[in-house]
């Protein structure tokens, strides 16, 4: 069985509506910031291990790297661990990017009596696609019926009544209640065991790293002038959007976005192929730095066909002002 989620599945091209340079004298490309700034205006996967709560994780991050504030990529229970990105500093509302994003996890599901191995395959497909489910009574949001996407429900393994498996689900899915509602339809119950997330929208379990290794990183930086690990463990806000379409602008567009100002066409030199309308999408410089965040108010074709009229509604600007002059010059 295909295990991605969704925006793994497509490929975008990049399409070039007017070729441009971009001024090495403003902004800066993201690999290249001062590991300050790196450290205020990253993101960091956190392998979070049982017993804290996800709020207490970024927390811990944030008071490691002696920062102001920091947020996390959607809450996993204390007895969960596994991937929780921590947007830190100037970067924690690109968290908001990751909370709708997919997510995937690993689940020990225990079934209070044996089944055959045909009927639980059978029902466990029956749980892949558009589910109804309740949120359980301890839970952030209303009790009411929800639909919800499951992308893929594959089974590793299988010993006697534990069954492991790996499932894609849209954010806002309670793997517990899945689990619970599979016990009922068997009609054995069931309970989860273990749970670990794998995957939070573009981040996965190659770049994770402990509270530990933070704390350990952000000494050797700080205490010895060695920014190897750190600049390795953090990374720049812009990876929190990989899993979003994208439209990059000419230096002179901007100087406008950073003040909110909407995105209209005449501002655009290339896109990604496949944009909707109403998509997410991020707005970058010709450097590939993240100036904001907003919707689609037209597809890539329609982008490319017109010369002029609103692109993206601006909803989230992430680059100071000033960062590039008002009209600065092309290249």
């Amino acid at each position: 069985m295909e295990t991605l989620l969704p925006f793994e599945k497509i490929e975008r091209k990049i399409i070039v509506k007017k070729e441009s340079g971009t001024d090495s004298r403003f902004g800066c490309r993201p690999e290249d910031r001062p590991t300050r700034e790196l450290v205020n205006y990253g993101v960091v996967n956190i392998d979070k291990p049982k017993g804290p709560t996800s709020h207490q994780v970024a927390d811990f991050a944030k008071k490691i790297l002696h920062l102001s504030k920091s947020g996390h990529s959607g809450t996993l229970d204390p007895a969960v661990t596994g991937v929780l990105v921590i947007a830190l500093g100037d970067a924690t509302r690109i968290a908001q990017a990751l909370l709708k994003a997919g997510k995937e996890y690993v689940a020990i599901m225990h079934l209070h009596k044996e089944v055959e191995e045909k009927r639980l395959r059978e029902v466990c497909n029956a749980f892949t696609g558009k589910i109804q489910q309740m949120p359980p009574i301890k839970s952030a949001v209303k009790r009411q019926l929800r639909t919800r996407s499951v992308y893929y429900l594959d089974i590793i393994e299988i010993d006697g009544q534990d069954v492991m498996f790996r499932v894609g689900t849209e954010a806002g899915t309670y793997i517990r209640k899945l689990i619970h509602d599979i016990g009922a339809k068997l009609a054995t119950g069931a309970h989860m065991a273990e749970l670990r997330r794998t995957k939070a929208g573009p981040f996965g379990e190659s770049t994770l790293f402990t509270l530990q290794d933070l704390a350990d990183a952000y000494h050797y930086w700080k205490e010895e002038k060695n920014e190897k690990y750190i600049r390795k463990i953090i990374q720049p806000v812009e990876n929190a959007v990989a899993h979003l379409p994208k439209i990059w602008v000419f230096d002179a567009t901007i100087g406008s976005l950073c003040h909110g100002i909407d995105l209209k066409i005449p501002g655009i030199s290339r896109l990604h192929s496949k944009i909707s309308t109403n998509d997410l999408v991020a707005i970058m410089s010709l450097k590939d730095e993240l100036v904001a965040m907003g919707e689609a108010k037209m597809s890539s074709e329609h982008m490319m066909r017109e010369s002029r009229g609103l692109a993206v509604k601006t909803h989230k600007v992430f680059m100071k002002p000033g960062v590039y002059p008002k009209n600065a010059p092309a290249h």
